[in-house]
């Protein structure tokens, strides 16, 4: 009797323990990059994860706040695309940025989640006139400074 009430905190503190350390390999990696406060956007918040998972891929988040509607900062583009320069000095597209607003907030927020092998050094956020663009175009919302990644 009094061994099992011994192993019930000691189970109770290996199980702790070892979700303790299955969590600590997923958030320790991950490099947290604020963007630049915007000229074009003032009140656009946002930032960038980058961590690298097991296949060596980079897996890439994309958060931003208070972006304002695309159509407002140029009124002939219909998208946000967000970038990457790699370490090759190559700018490639991630993907559109996905938008929503809160069910009890004015607040939109948009995000990006990708994965790619290439090695990201500067994330920036474009407006462009669809999601295949080959190119960045000339209007630059937001951007980060040049960071690097393990």
């Amino acid at each position: 009797m009094k061994t099992q009430k011994l192993n019930r905190p000691i189970k109770s503190i290996l199980l702790a323990a070892f979700a303790v350390l299955m969590i600590m390999p997923i958030t320790s990696c991950a490099k947290k990059i604020i963007f630049i406060n915007s000229s074009v956007v003032p009140a656009a918040k946002g930032y960038v994860r980058v961590k690298t998972d097991n296949n060596k891929n980079y897996i890439i988040k994309v958060e931003v706040s208070d972006l304002a509607e695309v159509e407002r900062v140029e009124s002939t583009k219909t998208t946000y695309v967000v970038w990457m320069e790699t370490d090759e000095g190559n700018a490639e597209n991630l993907g559109q940025l996905k938008s929503s607003t809160s069910f009890l907030s004015r607040r939109h927020t948009a995000s990006l989640e990708t994965a790619t092998s290439y090695k990201p050094v500067k994330i920036f956020i474009t407006t462009e006139n669809g999601t295949n663009v080959q190119y960045p175009g000339r209007q630059v919302v937001l951007t980060t400074e040049s960071f690097t990644v393990k």
